[in-house]
């Protein structure tokens, strides 16, 4: 393998993408789209636990939300999810207020008071212990793991886990402004799936 010199990123290092679920102060809720998104050793009353770590940047909704309540979702976003994640991702929650017309299925944690989202296979219900501030408007919240919901569909360990991780399909967020699915397919630029919201 010949190694030359490349530009500072993450281009070849996918991550999975997950809408954050925030409670707003009118009991509604406010998703928002993001990708670091890692696992952590955590402490919580004196005990090594697993959490994860939530890097967001730039001050939005979502920060002022996770900030003002403490705790917050966390849904694997699939190709079904794709283009409400896109719009998500695409709209700022601060300037526009009908930023929810286009809603998933949401159902409220069992753990915490925190929406969720239906579709999703996967969703973390999170509480912050800590927040890191390592750059100008880029923060780390580390998180304890309250609860887990998973599609039973992806406990059934009689099936490859290859198989069931093709089921659960997450949507990669990896280089050069693309979405892409497990199995290496193109799922579109960043702003183009949310286009088909509008016919829906």
């Amino acid at each position: 393998m010949s190694k030359v010199k490349g530009k500072l990123g993450n281009d070849f290092c996918p991550q999975s993408l997950f809408l954050y679920g925030t409670k707003k102060d009118d009991g509604s809720p406010n998703f928002g789209l993001f990708c670091w998104f890692s696992y952590a050793t955590v402490e919580v009353d004196g005990e090594p636990r697993m959490g994860v770590m939530a890097c967001i940047g730039d001050e939005k909704l979502t920060k002022d939300l996770l900030r003002k309540n403490g705790v917050f979702s966390a849904n694997l976003v699939t190709e079904r999810l794709l283009s409400l994640a896109d719009y998500y991702g695409c709209t700022s929650g601060r300037d526009n207020a009908d930023k929810m017309k286009f809603s998933p299925t949401v159902e409220w944690g069992q753990v915490l008071d925190v929406p969720t989202i239906a579709e999703s296979p996967v969703s973390f219900e999170l509480k912050v212990l800590k927040e890191i501030k390592v750059a100008q408007g880029s923060d780390i919240f580390l998180c304890e793991i309250c609860n887990v919901m998973i599609d039973e569909k992806l406990t059934d360990k009689s099936i490859s886990f290859i198989e069931r991780l093709k089921c659960a399909s997450p949507v990669l967020a990896s280089g050069e402004t693309t979405y892409n699915s497990i199995d290496g397919r193109c799922l579109g630029k960043w702003g183009e799936p949310m286009k088909s919201l509008d016919k829906k």
